[in-house]
């Protein structure tokens, strides 16, 4: 049979309904429907059961469920009192039971306020009950930040530029119900359907400036400095500038550690990318690239022909250099055993390219390129790249 405790769980349960009805003026109540159960077995069961039933009730609290029992001639027990029907009658009942009654009075004022100010989330109220409590203490600022998108859809600024009256950093503590008002109440072509990533989600979906990933830049040709006035030979710079530049038909050498980046030889018509790991990928949305030749020079390991597979994904057209088993002899007393990994089918490696990642997987080998002498590299290139193109 059903217990107080048990009622207090059920009517905990249809909260979020009863918030839902408030929202729409629907009737809730009286709310009836909580499950009385089987009788326990025995006569002193019983009535312990009931007698907890009753002293929780409103008949002796003065607030609370109501309980209606009926008398049954049981066999074996004789007459017996049990419950018939339990119900809260009254919204007063139902919010002094839970205690809640301050939670509600906020409540209608939060919904008044939201309707007031930004109609159009009428129906993400409906839909979002629990959430309108949740945020209690910041409805307002939530709603400055509403208004401010709804007027000015695309910022083009930095979270903490917004001309809003709030604290600066508010809108970077609470991106999630941000998020969540903003998508109900602009226009689905008014904001970006970017795929869900684990940085700077809202700052894109939004039109909002973030802190970009860097793109570092080396000049191998003078030729090249002085052609397109650049002031200095070692550059980074945001992303979405290196985008804007067109340095089409020009060589790129992407190199995967930082010394060997920095150490490339002087190139006629070359550039050199700092690739930096799988941090590569940002060079995917640089469309220009797609014209460029490009080499790229990673370690002979595991990663390095993922790194690899993954850029020419992007650019088919790219180079692999000193990645293969010429340069992997040469230079094997270097090569360390590392821990076992989980290998892919990659699919954009040459055949030459496979069967050395095959060779490496198996064995566990790495060698790092910064194993590889410069003089070696030197004459590498010189050779398979400048004279090769």
């Amino acid at each position: 049979m059903i217990t107080p405790s048990e009622i207090m769980h059920k009517a905990e349960r249809v909260y979020p309904f009863f918030l839902s009805s408030v929202i729409r003026g629907d009737k809730f109540f009286p709310y009836d429907k909580f499950p009385i159960g089987s009788r326990p077995k025995g006569y002193l069961a019983l009535r312990e059961v009931v007698n907890e039933l009753i002293s929780k009730s409103k008949q002796s609290l003065g607030y609370g469920y109501t309980l209606e029992l009926e008398t049954r001639n049981l066999h074996k027990l004789g007459q017996q009192s049990s419950p018939r029907c339990i119900s809260v009658d009254t919204e007063q009942d139902y919010l002094k039971l839970l205690k809640k009654e301050k939670e509600l009075l906020k409540f209608k004022t939060d919904i008044e306020l939201i309707r007031s100010e930004v109609p159009e989330l009428n129906c993400w109220l409906d839909q979002n009950p629990i959430k309108v409590i949740e945020y209690s203490d910041r409805w307002n600022d939530l709603l400055k930040v509403c208004r401010y998108f709804q007027c000015n859809p695309k910022p083009d600024l930095y979270i903490r530029e917004l001309p809003i009256q709030i604290h600066t950093k508010f809108i970077e503590q609470n991106k999630g119900i941000l998020s969540n008002l903003l998508e109900a109440i602009l226009p689905t072509e008014l904001f970006s359907s970017v795929e869900r990533e684990k940085e700077y989600t809202f700052e894109k979906r939004f039109y909002l400036r973030y802190r970009e990933p860097l793109i570092r830049l080396r000049i191998l040709d003078q030729a090249l400095k002085a052609k397109y006035d650049f002031p200095l030979s070692d550059i980074s710079t945001p992303v979405s500038e290196f985008r804007q530049l067109n340095f089409k038909a020009h060589r790129f050498f992407i190199a995967e550690n930082l010394m060997n980046f920095i150490t490339l030889p002087a190139l006629e018509n070359s550039f050199a990318l700092f690739g930096s790991g799988y941090a590569i990928q940002i060079l995917k949305s640089v469309t220009w690239l797609a014209y460029c030749p490009i080499f790229y020079w990673g370690d002979l390991d595991i990663d390095g022909f993922k790194i690899l597979s993954q850029l020419r994904s992007y650019f088919p057209q790219t180079i692999s250099i000193m990645m293969d088993v010429k340069t992997f002899e040469t230079f094997k007393e270097f090569a360390v055993t590392v821990a076992e990994s989980t290998t892919e089918n990659l699919l954009y490696l040459t055949p030459q390219e496979q069967a050395l990642y095959s060779y490496l997987s198996i064995h566990n080998k790495r060698l790092e390129q910064e194993r590889i002498s410069q003089d070696y590299a030197y004459r590498y290139i010189q050779s398979s790249c400048v004279s090769g193109t």
